[in-house]
């Protein structure tokens, strides 16, 4: 399957990030045909009032012939993820019993204002899936309730039949054009699905794209545990994204080594920053074997900015310029972007 992008957008309002993402990622790199398959591509803006419940699902009372009935009703994250799964079973080939990736289409979810809802609130135990496996699938599972397990099956096409004591005795999937399968677990083997202890895991197909304006970064705190589960790209004010070409490591030691010296600056500058514990970076801070130039000024510095030295900058200008008064240079994330190379080599000389 494709390798899925979890990515925030961030930059200041107006510089056209939600248009990147539908005139670009969409269409050109999840290979998304909105017009032909509308259905894969789930949108929601997370607001001051948006809750789990509008994420994942909620129950929900409606009144029939005077009667007052509750139905639950699947939020955006549920509806995306059935829909993936959807996806890899409609093109699961029962004759070879494999999967065909090329055959199977992406999903998206967008998530327009991200750091405008409580996001730790508002993901709970989702939160977890969002680390994900050289496959793309999510690295852990996570246990969800009945309700929420029972619209994920429906959603993609399980009917079910219950016992005398109203519990699910027997699940059958609709069939989908010719594919059939003997069995509904043979069918949903490889969705990681474990019936019995109702976990998931989020698919290679499944992708979340969500932009976030730097100006409002103070509405909701993101942790950096969060933060650490996103690829991040900024877009400057002229809408170009700040990306530079190249490798800055070419093997896991030599991260590593730069991660030691990193903290070592953190630790020197302790007295600009508050909760020490909390802002040193871990080596998965950034995973692969070799470490984009382009991650380094997207993730890692940005992380920096906005989490270690938000109150504080004169740690970063020290860095870079040493004693000069050039603290006018070093305004925006945007100027202190431009400056990965010489950021990467005072790092290492520290």
């Amino acid at each position: 399957m494709s390798t899925p992008i979890q990515k925030i957008l961030f930059g200041s309002p107006g510089t056209g990030k939600s248009h990147r993402i539908d005139q670009k990622i969409i269409p050109n790199v999840l290979k998304i045909d909105i017009g032909r398959t509308p259905q894969n591509i789930i949108k929601t803006v997370f607001h001051p009032e948006y809750t789990y419940g509008d994420f994942i699902g909620k129950l929900m009372p409606i009144t029939r012939s005077g009667k007052v009935e509750y139905n639950f009703y699947e939020g955006h994250f549920l509806r995306a993820l059935a829909q993936a799964y959807k996806n890899i079973i409609s093109s699961y080939d029962h004759k070879e019993n494999k999967i065909e990736d090329t055959d199977i289409e992406n999903v998206v979810l967008i998530i327009d204002e991200i750091n405008r809802g409580n996001s730790a609130a508002i993901f709970g135990s989702v939160f977890q899936l969002l680390d994900r496996d050289d496959s793309g699938w999510s690295s852990y599972y996570i246990s969800i309730n009945e309700i929420e397990f029972i619209k994920i099956l429906e959603l993609i096409g399980v009917e079910f039949s219950y016992d005398s004591h109203g519990k699910v005795d027997k699940y059958e999937l609709k069939p989908h054009g010719s594919v059939k399968l003997k069995t509904f677990q043979e069918k949903l083997s490889f969705l990681n699905f474990d019936l019995i202890n109702r976990t998931i895991k989020i698919p290679p197909n499944l992708s979340i794209v969500a932009t976030m304006n730097t100006s409002d970064s103070s509405i909701y705190y993101m942790d950096s545990a969060f933060k650490r589960r996103w690829e991040w790209e900024f877009i400057d004010i002229d809408s170009k994204s700040i990306c530079f070409e190249g490798i800055a490591f070419k093997s896991r030691p030599d991260w590593e080594g730069f991660i030691e010296k990193l903290n070592a600056f953190i630790k020197s500058n302790h007295k600009s920053i508050r909760g020490i514990e909390d802002k040193q970076v871990g080596y998965y801070f950034i995973k692969g074997d070799e470490i984009k130039k382009s991650c380094i000024q997207n993730k890692l510095m940005f992380f920096l900015w906005d989490s270690v030295f938000n109150r504080d900058k004169k740690p970063l200008v020290s860095l870079l310029y040493g004693d000069k008064n050039k603290e006018h240079e070093l305004i925006t994330f945007g100027d202190f972007a431009q400056q990965v190379d010489t950021f990467i080599e005072k790092i290492k000389s520290f």
